[in-house]
């Protein structure tokens, strides 16, 4: 396995639960790896229908066996003696309070929510190329908030200006509002690897707070 596997597995995304099974918020590799040596979490496998509970040390046995049957099936991290698979699900063995119910403002929910769309022109563009528009500008008094901000292509930001989007001959191709469950929960199901995430973030009252 190749510096660039190793790196794309440690940067994958995985679910923490808290004591009593409930989403509490989306980790990266690293963290979970981090807990999970420490004696503080179980990896939680999606396994023919059913889930099973594994400590650090049965996880990287178990994992051997994954990689001779089933390698495609997960990301890999090596270390000097062995592959282990990265957990899609983590479990903390000690913590049991339960998830916020508020998603956080930040811009990688806006981008989220509004699925790297232009709010104005209706296309999709990648996160680098897009920036973030005060429906109501600053300067008439707008505020940063769900409702106030959107996802603007450089074209459109251009041709808005300073002015609201009325004053600019210019339509939002959706009322932008503050999303009742996390955005970027929903862009993680929506790929294979991360299925068994589904029956804990089938509640949209779960709130799952970002890395």
């Amino acid at each position: 396995m190749g510096h660039e596997a190793y790196q794309s597995g440690l940067d994958c995304s995985v679910l923490m639960l808290n004591r009593h099974y409930m989403a509490i918020r989306i980790i990266g590799a690293r963290r979970a790896f981090s807990l999970l040596c420490r004696n503080l979490a179980e990896v939680i496998s999606l396994e023919e229908g059913q889930f099973s509970n594994y400590d650090f040390h049965n996880w990287v046995e178990v994992s051997q066996f994954k990689r001779d049957f089933k390698p495609d099936g997960h990301d890999w991290v090596s270390t000097v003696n062995f592959y282990v698979a990265v957990p899609r699900i983590i479990r903390l063995l000690f913590y049991d309070r339960l998830p916020r119910n508020e998603v956080k403002f930040n811009r990688r929910n806006i981008f989220a929510r509004d699925k790297n769309k232009c709010q104005y022109c209706g296309k999709r563009f990648p996160t680098c190329e897009l920036s973030l528009d005060h429906v109501v500008p600053r300067s008439m008094g707008g505020k940063a908030t769900w409702e106030n901000i959107v996802c603007a292509c450089p074209a459109c930001n251009v041709k808005k200006a300073n002015m609201t989007p009325e004053l600019a001959n210019m339509h939002l191709i959706r009322l932008p509002e503050k999303p009742i469950s996390n955005p970027l929960a929903h862009i993680h199901l929506g790929h294979d690897k991360y299925k068994s995430w589904k029956q804990f973030l089938d509640h949209a009252y779960w709130s799952v707070e970002l890395k």
